[in-house]
């Protein structure tokens, strides 16, 4: 400040008093007025996001992903995180409480109903897509069709050769997913066992157990005598899909959205999503447009949308 002000200001009594309320003032003023902008905490802001965690089943995960993707595209307030794991285990968290939705290639089973419900937590179960279960060999292997039966003895260590089914003269390897994947379930209790809730038929003991659909594709496209069964829409082109056939007179089928919407590929099934109680918020917005404009992905992945009247 020149001289001369100050010389004035001091000449005034009341100037004087208005000259040092204003130097009182002056740090305030710069705290508040020329210091940088305040960044709100994390959650304070008026539009803060919204997380959904999903996890579960491995046969979902890529359709699950894809989905995820585009609804944060359309919607960036919201986050949506996904992970694998198995359906077993995305069941489980659901009903621990610690995943917003569970992704689930079979239906949730009485005893893990039971348990949620122990847990205060009525499970409401969505169908959001539909899948088709291949059995797949090397491409070298001659075979290329078989009955449901052929497939049930195979597995369960009956037919051991593949001479026994038309190939030559070949041990059969045997690939399957780990017990807590939903695809290992419904395998067992469709294929294996026909169906017939009655069998207590399992796997052959020597079946080698996979931690992951990419394991069995990496297995089968190495191994000329292996078989494996996989979500159709994890099946690459360096694999042979085997058509499939209810029963010895009955028409071998190649699984595809076609033949799994007319009914004629018999190993197939709806794919799920759980919540605990009915969804509300976010997560209902969310699957509103999973099982609307969502489907349009569906096919993309190799799965089967939803008629239109679901």
């Amino acid at each position: 400040m020149p001289c001369q002000l100050l010389r004035f200001l001091s000449g005034s009594k009341c100037l004087r008093c208005l000259f040092v309320g204003m130097l009182l003032l002056a740090p305030l003023w710069l705290l508040t007025g020329c210091g940088a902008p305040q960044t709100p905490a994390a959650g304070e802001g008026p539009n803060p996001a919204q997380t959904i965690e999903n996890k579960g089943s491995d046969t979902l995960v890529n359709l699950a992903l894809a989905w995820a993707e585009a609804y944060m595209a359309l919607h960036p307030e919201v986050r949506i995180s996904v992970t694998g794991g198995g359906s077993g285990t995305g069941i489980a968290a659901m009903i621990n409480g610690t995943v917003d939705i569970a992704n689930a290639s079979r239906a949730m089973k009485p005893e893990e109903i039971a348990a949620a419900e122990a847990n205060g937590i009525t499970p409401v179960e969505f169908v959001v897509a539909r899948d088709a279960i291949a059995v797949v060999v090397h491409p070298s292997n001659p075979v290329d069709k078989l009955t449901l039966q052929q497939i049930s003895d195979i597995y369960t260590g009956k037919i051991t050769n593949w001479s026994q089914v038309g190939g030559e003269n070949r041990p059969i390897v045997l690939l399957s997913r780990e017990s807590n994947s939903g695809t290992y379930v419904y395998f067992l209790e469709n294929v294996i066992r026909l169906g017939d809730k009655e069998s207590d038929l399992l796997f052959s003991p020597d079946t080698l157990l996979m931690p992951s659909s990419e394991g069995i594709s990496a297995e089968v496209r190495q191994n000329p005598n292996a078989i494996g069964y996989d979500g159709l829409g994890y099946v690459t082109d360096d694999q042979k899909v085997i058509a499939v056939a209810r029963d010895a007179s009955a028409p071998y089928v190649l699984p595809s959205i076609d033949t799994v919407n007319d009914g004629s590929y018999p190993i197939s099934r709806p794919l799920y999503m759980y919540t605990a109680g009915e969804p509300v918020g976010v997560v209902k917005a969310y699957l509103d447009w999973i099982l609307s404009e969502g489907q349009g992905l569906v096919s993309e992945l190799g799965f089967v949308p939803l008629a239109a009247e679901e």
